[in-house]
């Protein structure tokens, strides 16, 4: 086993960058794409961890390759938790982030400030084939409100209505390097990090 190489299940190439900036000091991350793998799994889990192992797990099986996948989503209070573990499907798969944020600006529309909180979720789970054989979970997480307008131009998906109070701005306004260092993904891919050491360095 190549124990400096990983795959990265995502075709999303804005999560690739993120991950990469994270990683790249100590592992060579790939895409599925770079590995020559073209297959979506089914995300039929019912919460974050569930979809990132079965991700995961099922890359590994295919590539026999050590393999990372994340499930993350936006976790609305006032809306119980939605969108939650359905954060890339909410309102079907291919309508675009500009229709889903504007869609939840429209639903807290007036919402005040203190029941508008909100977090961003991240799972990470870690594949590692023979002879480890092992499964590796970790979550991060990052508290914010939905902000009353969409703002920034950085990031992706939900970003530019996810707003960081004592930053005062979204995360679609940090640039990537201060975001990774606060963000759900940020802190789950730093956790993962270590715990890859472990087993492989």
């Amino acid at each position: 086993m190549d124990n400096k190489k990983i795959i990265f299940a995502t075709k999303n190439k804005g999560k690739l960058k993120e991950i990469q900036a994270v990683l790249s000091d100590t592992f060579d991350v790939i895409s599925m794409e770079d590995a020559g793998i073209n297959i979506n799994v089914k995300e039929d889990g019912t919460t974050f961890e569930e979809n990132a192992v079965k991700k995961a797990s099922e890359i590994m099986k295919i590539s026999g390759k050590l393999v990372l996948a994340d499930d993350s989503g936006l976790e609305i209070d006032y809306l119980d938790k939605a969108p939650g573990v359905y954060s890339a499907r909410y309102m079907g798969e291919n309508t675009s982030y500009l229709i889903k944020n504007n869609k939840i600006l429209d639903l807290l529309k007036n919402v005040p400030e203190e029941k508008r909180t909100a977090r961003f979720v991240c799972v990470i789970a870690a594949a590692i084939p023979e002879p480890h054989n092992k499964i590796l979970t970790v979550r991060g997480t990052i508290e914010g409100i939905i902000g009353y307008k969409m703002q920034g131009e950085n990031g992706f998906g939900y970003d530019p209505i996810f707003y960081l109070p004592d930053k005062m701005c979204t995360t679609a306004q940090l640039s990537l390097k201060d975001k990774n260092e606060i963000s759900h993904r940020g802190k789950a891919l730093k956790l993962i990090k270590e715990e890859l050491k472990k087993f492989l360095l």
